[in-house]
């Protein structure tokens, strides 16, 4: 069967293009090893099952490992302790079968489970029977349990963790599980979050012993390169293996789904591994609605603080410093959209930067532009290729005639949401922006935009002076050159009666750049 890029549930080796997992798993034996209490938590659909499926077969050798999940229990199942107790009885027992046929766990003490779950009892008795067990087994056992915060808010999941964390403690004299391995978002720590107000005083801190998992689970450049090698021995497209993983990376941070989603793409098209396919392939996928997309927003929408921090992140480019100890920061990290670049807070991936700008494009700065004339299409594309200095020209227009305010702060913070939601039906359907990090500060941002094999660069910037306009020419110019460009655009908002001239073209150091005045 020929191998695909897969997206959707676990990967596997002989049906998927994968990258090598082999150094994260011995990292995590290291774990099992020393007897580790530890929670695998990443951000959604980041690969945690799949790297727990492997995990099983990786430790098989030395560990009878019982893997479950939490994912398809229901809400009734949690309803006591006693509906609880049977359940994960019955379903650790289908777990274990495979190990009875192999004779390593021992057939009387699964038997005795099975007889106590026919009545009632609670979990002090469940846990003493897989005591039994644990002590009867040919070799140690490894608990895995995924999926572990879907029924977190619930007091009976927290005596669970409680019992478990007991009898961890004291598994030299129960000779219980060697080793408990929880996968989920919610690190055991940040489980409180997912507990209702009347219920905080009643957990029982099952979190304080878990050894810190710290096994990067994203992929590198290499990474990548290894997944986009062997897919090219399998179909020799010529294409630039480093290049094509630098660029994978460059958009997705190395997150799983999204570098998966952007290969499978490009593979399914058919067309080429090569710059503007990558193109091609984000534009399609921010424009799609996915489980994982549809995550970051609502976490963004649930959390007011979170969103706050986004926002300035995003639009006002701000010095944030990335602390732990800040919940919001940590959580921001858990869900995977925060991460750290040196010292300071950023949103972790290129997709999900634009993701949010559209998000907060879309809320807070379109309003004005409902049947706006200046936004029609057609007026802004020639042959197929989009006339950017219109669009500039166009902008500067739109703020002035239909946008002016008095309050020249708003303008040089909205300004950039105004103009992303200007340019959106433009290039909607075609094209796609980006915004390049390094540039998010509160007097320049510089927007990259595509639209078919055409890149524009556009920076936006406060115009403060002749001083400080060259400057702006200077950074614009540097950019230009690493991205092999010869012309750019600059919108100034300007507050000071002495700007510039309106809607010049200049040269400067060899490039050409076309420049508009917002009064503002």
């Amino acid at each position: 069967m020929q191998k695909i890029f897969n997206i959707n549930g676990v990967c596997y080796p002989d049906r998927h293009y994968m990258v090598d997992l082999d150094e994260r798993l011995k990292s995590i034996k290291r774990l099992v090893d020393r007897g580790d209490y530890f929670v695998i938590n990443r951000a959604r659909q980041y690969g945690k099952t799949t790297i727990l499926r492997a995990l099983r077969d990786y430790l098989r050798q030395d560990y009878i490992v019982i893997s479950m999940s939490f994912q398809k229990m229901s809400s009734a199942k949690f309803r006591d302790e006693t509906a609880f107790a049977r359940t994960f009885a019955k379903d650790f027992m289908k777990k274990a079968a495979a190990d009875m046929e192999n004779q390593r766990l021992d057939k009387d003490s699964i038997l005795e489970l099975e007889t106590a779950c026919q009545g009632d009892f609670d979990l002090a008795e469940l846990f003493e029977r897989l005591s039994s067990i644990c002590a009867a087994a040919s070799k140690r056992v490894v608990l895995m349990i995924d999926e572990v915060d879907q029924i977190s808010n619930n007091q009976v999941f927290l005596d669970f963790l409680g019992q478990t964390r007991e009898y961890y403690m004291d598994r030299e004299e129960t000779m219980t599980f060697h080793s408990v391995i929880l996968a989920g978002v919610y690190d055991i720590k940040n489980l409180r979050l997912k507990i209702r107000p009347d219920e905080v005083h009643r957990y029982n801190s099952p979190w304080n012993i878990t050894a810190d998992f710290d096994v990067d689970m994203s992929f590198s450049p290499d990474d990548i390169a290894t997944m986009l090698q062997a897919y090219e021995a399998d179909h020799q497209t010529g294409m630039d293996v480093a290049g094509m993983a630098e660029g994978l990376h460059g958009y997705t941070g190395g997150y799983p789904y999204l570098v998966s989603s952007l290969c499978k793409k490009i593979a399914e098209k058919g067309t080429g591994w090569n710059r503007e396919n990558l193109w091609t392939a984000v534009r399609d996928l921010l424009r799609e609605r996915n489980t994982l997309f549809d995550d970051v927003i609502k976490n963004i929408r649930n959390y007011p603080e979170f969103a706050e921090l986004t926002e300035q992140l995003t639009v006002n480019g701000a010095n944030v410093i990335f602390e732990r100890s800040n919940p919001v920061i940590d959580l921001g990290e858990m869900f995977g959209i925060l991460s750290e670049k040196e010292g300071k807070a950023v949103i972790s991936n290129q997709i999900f930067e634009t993701l949010i700008l559209n998000y907060f494009t879309s809320i807070r700065a379109t309003k004005a532009l409902i049947n706006s004339e200046y936004i029609e299409q057609s007026q802004y594309i020639h042959n197929g290729s989009l006339d950017m200095e219109k669009v500039v020209r166009k902008f500067a227009a739109f703020m002035k005639s239909e946008y002016r305010r008095e309050d020249g702060a708003f303008i040089e913070q909205q300004g950039r949401l105004l103009f992303l939601g200007f340019l959106r039906p433009i290039i909607n359907g075609t094209g796609h922006y980006a915004v390049e990090p390094q540039t998010r500060k509160n007097t320049r941002m510089d927007v990259q935009i595509f639209y078919g094999r055409e890149e524009f660069i556009v920076e936006l910037k406060c115009w403060r002076g002749g001083a400080y306009e060259r400057k702006g020419y200077d950074q614009l110019a540097d950019y230009l050159e690493a991205r092999g460009l010869h012309q750019g655009y600059m919108i100034s908002f300007c507050r000071n009666k002495k700007r510039p001239k309106e809607n010049q073209w200049i040269s400067h150091k060899g490039y050409d750049i076309f420049e508009v005045i917002v009064e503002c």
